[in-house]
């Protein structure tokens, strides 16, 4: 199964339909597979939140929402969002009919929109498991278990993380004790570490998605991927498929063509 890659578009639109829709277009060019958002209300906020502004005038309308949605449809590619309240997560199944959500880190442990979704007929979560312990995860996953597709992903919540950090082996610690595909939500700078999850066998990467890593608005732009470094992740991740292949140990069909003239070449 060829791995899913995610462009991570979050806030970095800064609350411009236009420019989001421009994200939404050089997504697709630089190869993503989705197109992910993040749903929330600036009012949801705590009042003593020092984000509170910044999310409240970058946060998308639901009206926006269907519009991103249908744009992405128009271009070929799925769109995504994640909810950060119960309430917006409704609104994303029952209104906007997504079948596929991803849960923040942060919302990992909210019991009551994790049980909604449960009860939804989405058919796919993609669980982000940034600060969590193995099992804590293992009582979150008893809560979407009637979720058809679970891919949980290796997380680490810091903007940016520092490489000691990322500890990408995890990424096999939970391949081994859930039998789930896994995958990688990247917050590193650069790409380098997403390519590295590729090689341990990530199933979806996910990376932030900006115009301008140099945008002083926002915090998430400095960590993110321009659409040239993106074009550049996924070309190497699809090599790395290729090169990984299937893991059967036997002659390739190349070396079978030559196996008995270099067997033989030389005499004994």
């Amino acid at each position: 199964m060829s791995c899913i890659i995610i462009a991570e578009i979050g806030e970095n639109h800064l609350g411009d339909l236009h420019l989001a829709k421009q994200m939404i277009a050089d997504a697709v060019k630089s190869g993503a597979d989705i197109v992910k958002f993040q749903s929330y209300r600036g009012k949801d906020f705590k009042a003593d939140d020092p984000e509170k502004e910044w999310f409240t005038k970058v946060e998308l309308s639901n009206d926006a929402h269907f519009e991103l949605r249908e744009f992405s449809m128009r271009n070929g590619i799925e769109f995504l969002s994640s909810p950060f309240s119960l309430e917006r997560a409704k609104f994303l199944c029952e209104e906007l009919g997504l079948r596929k959500i991803k849960i923040a880190s942060g919302m990992m442990l909210n019991i009551k929109m994790l049980d909604y979704l449960n009860s939804t007929n989405i058919d796919t979560i993609f669980l982000s498991t940034g600060m969590s312990t193995l099992h804590e995860i293992e009582e979150v996953l008893k809560h979407i278990n009637n979720i058809p597709d679970i891919y949980l992903l290796h997380c680490t919540t810091q903007y940016p993380s520092k490489d000691e950090d990322a500890n990408l082996k995890a990424i096999l610690t939970l391949q081994k004790e859930f039998n789930l595909p896994v995958g990688y939500s990247d917050h590193t700078l650069g790409i380098d570490a997403c390519v590295s999850a590729a090689t341990l066998g990530a199933s979806v990467i996910e990376k932030h998605f900006t115009f301008d890593k140099d945008c002083s608005e926002g915090t998430d732009h400095v960590l993110s991927a321009t659409p040239a470094e993106f074009k550049d992740m996924v070309e190497k991740i699809k090599r790395i498929e290729v090169l990984l292949g299937d893991g059967i140990k036997e002659p390739s069909e190349r070396e079978k063509d030559i196996v008995q003239f270099v067997r033989t070449r030389f005499p004994e």
